[in-house]
């Protein structure tokens, strides 16, 4: 009886060291846990002589050798992510430019904007297009009793336009523009002649909301004769997400060569 007492109470005291091991020894599923765990370690003081610190210590340097290190931990994320970005996107595919499309794109690797050009009657249009504005379901909801038309537009994907139409002499006129589905907003628009230093600040005008209706619509439809109308603002908001998807996957490979250098 005194012998199956001594056997209970021996197991007793064995099972937390032995569930430590357990855990020790369970594979970890989160390269970023891992590494984080590993970089926010700190060394354990102690002043204490006592023999039994030396194995636990010892066991405790073990354990940090087998761990990867951080930038290996980086790695495997930016693996899987790449991965993951491949797998759910086609980054092959090409959007088919709308039916007499009038503007040649000159769209570089590694550049953020795009550049439509075109001539229209002597006039020089140069657009520029920046990444789309995705709708991430954070902005609060728009007021129903607000009659201002732009009042739901911030829940709206967006692409921002700067549209930029120059006379031979050199004076231009630019548009600040912001894309929708079917629709273009003008947000301001100032004139810029070629003799003005670009440290200099044009005057842009009062609001373009608070103009005159008919002067509203008549620049839109000044735009939209040299090109920019909803047509093409739709197939470049595709164009857009299609190139971002590129150069995110890019930008990810060019990290991962730098940190393996």
């Amino acid at each position: 009886m005194a012998f199956t007492a001594i056997l209970r109470k021996s197991a007793s005291s064995l099972a937390p060291f032995a569930s430590r091991l357990a855990r020790f020894n369970r594979s970890h599923h989160s390269a970023i846990f891992t590494a984080s765990s590993h970089l926010s370690r700190k060394p354990t003081t102690s002043t204490s002589t006592s023999s039994s610190f030396v194995p636990i210590f010892r066991f405790s340097s073990a354990v940090e050798a087998k761990k990867p290190s951080s930038d290996e931990s980086l790695i495997q994320v930016i693996d899987s992510e790449i991965k993951c970005v491949v797998e759910t996107d086609d980054q092959n595919r090409v959007e088919e430019t709308p039916s007499g499309f009038p503007f040649k794109i000159e769209d570089i690797p590694g550049q953020q904007t795009v550049i439509l050009t075109r001539e229209h009657q002597g006039d020089h249009v140069k657009v520029e297009v920046g990444m789309p504005d995705l709708v991430t379901g954070e902005h609060p909801e728009a007021n129903n009793d607000d009659d201002d038309d732009d009042s739901e537009k911030p829940n709206q994907a967006s692409l921002p336009l700067v549209v930029t139409i120059t006379k031979n002499c050199g004076t231009s006129l630019e548009f600040s523009c912001t894309g929708y589905p079917d629709e273009i907003s003008i947000d301001s628009l100032s004139i810029r002649k070629s003799e003005t230093s670009e440290d200099e600040i044009p005057y842009e005008g009062p609001d373009f909301h608070d103009l005159d209706e008919n002067l509203k619509k008549a620049f839109h439809k000044y735009l939209e004769v040299r090109g920019i109308k909803p047509a093409t603002t739709n197939f470049l908001f595709e164009f857009m997400l299609n190139k971002d998807t590129r150069e995110y996957t890019t930008w990810l490979k060019n990290i991962k060569s730098f940190i393996e250098a």
